[in-house]
């Protein structure tokens, strides 16, 4: 998710993952795989730049595990 401006000066979080394709004519506009457009005060490119860093961020981050779960490793200590 990627937080963004539209025109009017009001935040909202965009699902990256929807993003079809974005233009510069001259305000940005993002057409997701919905087939909604959305136009933003961000630049096309700053648009890509936060994109690509959710997408990075997603593989970055360990795999949830519910609090109650244990692997049966414990760590030892070394003297």
């Amino acid at each position: 998710m990627i937080r963004l401006t539209r025109l009017s000066g009001e935040p909202f979080i965009l699902n990256a993952d929807l993003i079809c394709y974005v233009e510069e004519r001259p305000d940005t506009y993002i057409t997701l795989t919905t087939g909604e457009r959305v136009v933003v005060r961000e630049s096309m490119d700053e648009v890509l730049r936060r994109a690509v860093a959710y997408q990075q961020a997603k593989y970055w981050l360990p795999p949830h595990r519910p609090a109650n779960s244990h692997s049966g490793d414990t760590a030892k200590e070394v003297s």
